[in-house]
């Protein structure tokens, strides 16, 4: 790869990501880290606002902004590809600004390359999410965003039934159902929920915050410590 060409896809790593170490960007550019630390300090020099530092990692300062691109046919096969499958399992709303956000990428393409694009012959029916469940992960993914606690009536798999107020952190999706990740209040503990088992749900007014041992972070950490206990 030529060395303007790294610089370019430095810039596109960097701005599309919260923080980039040099390490991941070494591994997705097959360069050295010491190779990466030297290109940043030159598109420092050249003015872009590459924030951070070697060790800790990079970020691109407000206000950065790239003429827009032109996608590749094979590029834009695969946006379509992705949204047609993810139109199948998510919730209606991002399902619409999924579609909404492919439109606008496919009118700026050559007609040939949108032609191509469009006769992808890859679907994904939508199949086994009813719409109760679909309007119940849209309105659980809004609470995680907007940080607020929502009480539910929960069937678990023995078939016993329980009200729990939860603070929603993430939506999990395991190629048939949806799961939630969420700190229940009700056990005071990290819980999932399949969404396909709530019943009757309100969101509240109340909201929450961070706090340590409550967090996605913290529920992730759970899982793979579960999962080196497991491993022979």
């Amino acid at each position: 790869m030529r060395r303007a060409d790294r610089l370019f896809h430095i810039v596109q790593l960097v701005r599309g990501r919260r923080l980039s170490t040099a390490a991941f960007l070494a591994e997705r550019l097959e360069v050295s880290e010491r190779t990466v630390y030297r290109d940043v300090a030159e598109l420092q020099h050249q003015g872009v606002p590459i924030e951070g530092e070697a060790g800790v990692g990079y970020r691109m300062g407000a206000g950065f902004e790239l003429p827009p691109l032109m996608f590749s046919q094979a590029e834009a096969s695969a946006l379509v590809a992705s949204v047609r499958l993810a139109q199948a399992c998510l919730d209606p709303a991002l399902a619409r600004e999924a579609e909404s956000a492919l439109s606008k990428i496919l009118s700026v393409l050559p007609r040939d390359a949108r032609a191509a694009a469009e006769s992808l012959v890859l679907f994904a029916p939508a199949v086994g999410q009813s719409p109760e469940v679909q309007q119940r992960l849209q309105a659980l993914r809004e609470a995680a965003q907007t940080r607020h606690k929502v009480r539910v009536q929960y069937r678990a798999l023995d078939g016993t039934d329980s009200t729990r107020t939860l603070r929603p952190l993430g939506c999990f999706y395991w190629g048939s159902v949806w799961t939630l990740a969420a700190w229940c209040e009700t056990r005071e503990a990290l819980r999932s929920f399949r969404v396909d088992r709530i019943g009757a749900m309100e969101v509240l007014a109340q909201r929450f915050r961070d706090e340590p041992g409550r967090t996605l972070a913290d529920l992730f950490r759970q899982v793979e410590q579960e999962r080196r206990q497991r491993a022979p």
